[in-house]
């Protein structure tokens, strides 16, 4: 077999084998009699400077159990099938780069928030642990703006795993 035959085998059955895996997390391992969820505005502990972190996790958290799964959210507690509660932990904005005249040409923020996810119907929690995210920012180009988007880009990876963790059984 020629090597040209040889590599467009390949590259078919790769692309047979790729094509036939599909996996989504969306709604998976939730259970059947879950359908809402009390997500309260989480505390701010981190003394970032910037006043509207809650408010940013707050909508990326729905975003990601409601929006993106079959969940509802419910304004009670009492109420909901699951919740979430937790507290923005600690922000940190440091150099990452440091460009050839010595002076930070990338920032990295840093964002630890503490959640806890649990069902209704139990006694312990699915966890109850720490989620970080990190995003960085071109400190020369506009500041203020990329640490704004940088700390959004953190915390969005803070709301996917921490849904990630809430719906998967690993």
């Amino acid at each position: 077999m020629s090597f040209n035959k040889f590599l467009a085998a390949a590259v078919g059955l790769l692309f047979v084998c790729t094509s036939c895996m599909s996996y989504s997390f969306t709604g998976t391992s939730i259970p059947s009699d879950v359908d809402t969820i009390y997500i309260p505005f989480f505390s701010d502990n981190s003394q970032s400077g910037l006043g509207d972190l809650s408010d940013r996790l707050y909508n990326a958290l729905v975003n990601r159990f409601v929006n993106q799964s079959r969940l509802s959210l419910n304004n009670e507690q009492e109420n909901a099938d699951s919740w979430m509660d937790g507290a923005i932990q600690s922000y940190r904005n440091r150099p990452f780069s440091v460009g050839g005249d010595e002076q930070a040409n990338l920032n990295e923020i840093q964002i630890v928030v503490r959640a806890t996810f649990q069902y209704a119907d139990s006694d312990e929690p699915v966890y109850s642990k720490s989620f970080t995210g990190t995003a960085t920012y071109d400190v020369l180009d506009n500041p203020v703006d990329g640490e704004i988007e940088a700390a959004s880009e953190a915390l969005q990876q803070i709301a996917n795993n921490a849904f990630n963790d809430a719906v998967s059984n690993w």
